[in-house]
């Protein structure tokens, strides 16, 4: 009898143990894929998978490697930030040059590609790509150049019942000529129900497309509803323009991605300022929908709420990345929230379907213009908590003092600058711009633990100088091609590729003998439409553009003393140092480290709970000097398993934190920077870990890597 009974329990044991490790392995499964553009649709970059955990993640090594090699011969080495996506057993990205690519997640091996490009030069930042099924039919809905494609995911064939051959022109039915506008998304539109919504990147000049958000049917490409971010008629936030604004007015755009409430069917989406970015005598007022969170209903379109986080902005402060679902908890309540990180380095945080601040937001006095015409708005919103994860202000003792003698430079640049705080506007002589367009948070968007209210953000500091001059087309001296193209190249590319054209590598490319890397074409290619952190000038006119080539190509000094007519009526205001750091002789930032920083901040009361530095310029400090944090961008991915893992840094380093700590727990040294966001997902009971890395002399046009433990 005993035996039978210590039989029995022994096969009731071993059928237990089997239901729980079934039950276990497909629920892991189940949220083991990384379907989604940052992991789900909330935009939370957070993985339930812990076999990669705080104990073991210095096991963690290269498991396999894959090469597009896609490149053509004369391109050269590409900046790559796509966020791969895995569906069951297959990974799906685009490669730095853009085309798309499915393989085997646990091998590497390429399945298929697709080449929208059809053999001409390709490119440009895709942030990732977009996974719909309905049964057995299964597509991958992607970006490049100005169109809209939709493959079938099995065999990288078009549909070609959407639009026309699978792809649909995105520079149509904005109420524009076609062909004299570009609307190129760098980041993946999101999924409900058959629609695909998105925003996309337009120019940052005058002339420029408006920033619609369209939803398109899935099947067949068609638009189903449209929400006009700079309000027509009768639309609310028209009175926010002056009258007709909406027939000659761009931007206002969503390039950075948006997330939604799959249950709720409401999705949101962070806006970017206006154009002209750093200039608006011409858009007096508030400018809705300019940098505003926009919470539309996913099925029409229309509007529900919104928050505008900088009012008439002339700093190019964009909001750059999706927002993320979260709950936090508020006096015992568990309250839905939605946050959004900003380039100003606020966090701001709203009840998802009302849209109240769950923090103070005020209004505070800033700074008035000094550009005759210019009508910034008198007031600027400020969370008071989260207070800001990067500097939104700097004085003397923030300064470099490296060395005495770039104490005395910066100091002196510092002097002859205007700065008056955060929202200081720029000026005729010269502002400092503080966190700046690439300071604060970046594309790449944070983590958060949604039911913890825990909320991961990288953030850079990164000062930027700003000086508005009118710029007339016609210019009355007779200067030759070459000398035109030298004060066009100062104006307009000096300040990232140096006046002698050296740059500041791997970020800003040497310019020296660049004729001999790239052809005619493709530098004009790339001037024109962007290439890596390097924005489109596609406002410059076509003769401005061939000034600059020809003084590249020509390879001379920019002579001393020559300049244009800056002084005209009859010209438009331009921001003759855009994007220019703030930095001392040797190419470093002008302020003390940390240059950058990774963040942990609890949402349930609005606190930091530890902030550690990220990223290393060893050749920047004395050996015995703490490491100095450095520029990043890209964002992190937390789980389970205690770890939040994050590239993004420009020393090309890999790294794991402990997620309640913000420990150092694992590095690794890449080829090349990794700008991309991080993936996770299981396959047959293994976790990986991906990511996109940038190009190398090697492999131009970069690699994807797959991490796991042994």
């Amino acid at each position: 009898m005993n035996g039978i009974r210590g039989t029995t329990l022994k096969l009731l044991s071993i059928i237990l143990l089997s239901v729980i490790v079934w039950g276990c392995h497909t629920e892991t499964n189940d949220m083991g894929s990384w379907k989604v553009y940052k992991g789900d649709a909330a935009g939370t970059s957070y993985s339930h998978l812990d076999q990669i955990n705080r104990q073991n993640v210095t096991d963690l090594s290269v498991t396999w490697v894959f090469h597009p090699d896609d490149a053509l011969p004369d391109a050269r080495v590409s900046k790559y930030e796509c966020n791969a996506i895995v569906i069951e057993d297959r990974l799906y990205a685009t490669s730095a040059q853009r085309w798309l690519y499915a393989l085997d997640a646990s091998s590497g091996e390429k399945i298929w590609s697709y080449d929208p490009f059809k053999g001409d030069d390709g490119g440009g930042i895709c942030r990732g790509v977009t996974f719909w099924q309905d049964g057995e039919d299964q597509r991958i809905l992607f970006t490049a150049d100005h169109y809209l494609h939709a493959v079938h995911a099995e065999d990288g064939t078009p549909v070609t019942g959407f639009g026309i051959d699978g792809k649909v022109n995105l520079n149509e039915g904005l109420g524009m000529d076609p062909d004299s506008i570009w609307v190129i998304p760098t980041s993946p539109g999101i999924i409900y129900e058959n629609l695909y919504i998105i925003g996309g990147e337009v120019s940052e000049y005058y002339g420029a497309a408006p920033g619609d958000i369209r939803a398109f049917d899935v099947r067949t490409g068609k638009v189903v509803w449209t929400f006009h971010t700079i309000p027509h008629p009768g639309e609310e936030g028209y009175e926010t323009w002056p009258e007709d604004a909406w027939t000659y007015m761009g931007g206002a755009n969503n390039w950075a991605g948006m997330c939604l409430d799959e249950e709720r069917g409401i999705v949101y989406v962070p806006l970017g300022s206006p154009v002209y970015d750093f200039y608006g005598a011409d858009r007096k007022g508030m400018n809705l929908f300019g940098n505003s969170l926009v919470a539309l209903d996913a099925g029409t379109g229309r509007r529900l709420w919104h928050f505008q986080t900088v009012h008439h902005d002339v700093w190019d402060y964009d909001l750059p990345a999706p927002p993320s679902l979260v709950t936090v908890e508020r006096d015992g309540e568990a309250i839905d929230a939605v946050a959004q990180t900003s380039k100003t380095g606020f966090v701001y945080v709203f009840d998802r379907v009302t849209g109240e601040p769950l923090f103070d937001i005020e209004e505070r006095e800033v700074p008035p213009s000094d550009i005759p015409g210019e009508e910034v708005w008198p007031t600027q919103p400020f969370p008071v908590l989260p207070k800001p994860f990067s500097r939104i202000t700097i004085d003397e003792s923030d300064l470099s003092d490296r060395t005495p003698e770039i104490r005395q430079e910066v100091l002196s640049s510092f002097q002859n600058l205007r700065f008056e705080g955060i929202f200081t506007p720029p000026g005729m002589e010269g502002t400092l711009m503080v966190p700046g367009t690439r300071g604060g948070g970046e594309w790449g968007g944070v983590a958060v633990e949604p039911d913890l209210g825990l909320l991961y953000v990288n953030a850079n500091e990164s000062p930027e100088i700003a000086q508005i001059q009118r710029v007339n087309e016609s210019d009355s001296r007779a200067l030759t091609a070459v000398e035109r193209g030298a004060v066009y190249y100062r104006n307009y590319c000096s300040s990232c590729h140096g006046a002698d054209r050296t740059g500041l590598p791997p970020v800003n490319p040497s310019l020296v003998n660049v004729h001999e890397r790239l052809t005619v074409d493709n530098i004009r290619n790339i001037i024109k439409s962007g290439s890596g952190r390097m924005p489109s000038f596609a406002h410059l006119s076509n003769r401005r553009v061939e000034n600059i080539i020809t003084f590249l190509t020509e390879n001379v000094d920019i002579t001393p003393g020559i300049s244009m007519d800056t002084e005209s009526e009859d010209g438009n205001y331009h921001n003759v140092t855009a994007y220019s750091y703030f930095r001392d002789s040797e190419g470093y930032p002008a302020i003390k480290p940390p240059w950058g920083t990774l963040n942990c901040i609890d949402l349930n009361i609005g606190a930091y709970k530890w902030s550690v530095t990220l990223g290393d310029l060893p050749d920047a400090r004395h050996e015995d000097e703490d490491i100095t944090g450095a520029e990043n961008y890209g964002g992190p991915v937390v789980t389970a398993g205690g770890l939040v893992f994050i590239a993004a840094t420009v020393d090309k380093k890999f790294r794991a934190f402990d997620k309640e700590t913000g420990e150092l727990l694992w590095e690794y040294t890449l080829p090349a920077p990794g700008y991309a966001s991080p993936s996770t997902y299981m396959i047959d009971g293994r976790q990986y870990l991906t990511l996109c890395v940038s190009g190398t002399s090697e492999h131009r046009d970069g690699s994807i890597m797959a991490f796991a433990l042994p």
